[in-house]
């Protein structure tokens, strides 16, 4: 069982929308917009359903921190996604790293419990 995960295909489609949304705490309607705003690109079936696959999800979660911790607009994200392909630097994730340091050096140092 647990080597069926490690096998897993991460550009497989495998979540519909519903499921997708719930992963990575948004509304579906909010997947639809970024999908519009072409920042993801879900497969489709046969019949017109999306299908998210673990690299869309990752993707979402991105944008996410890039709007909600980050302050960036969604067409600053498309341009970050834009550069990142063209440089094939990894720039979103330097800059969530950051978000991770300067959140970490904002808390305050608690003191370890009295033995």
């Amino acid at each position: 069982m647990a080597s069926d995960r490690v096998n897993r295909d991460p550009t497989r489609p495998v979540y519909v929308i519903s499921v997708a949304a719930s992963i990575v705490s948004v509304h579906p309607r909010t997947l639809r917009i970024y999908e519009d705003e072409g920042l993801v690109c879900p497969a489709r079936t046969p019949t017109n359903i999306r299908l998210y696959s673990e690299q869309d999800i990752r993707r979402v979660l991105w944008i996410r921190h890039l709007t909600r911790d980050r302050g960036v607009n969604l067409a600053g994200i498309r341009i970050l996604f834009e550069l990142e392909e063209r440089i094939g630097t990894r720039i979103l994730e330097s800059l969530y790293d950051e978000g991770m340091e300067e959140a970490g050096a904002d808390r305050p140092e608690t003191a370890p419990d009295p033995v």
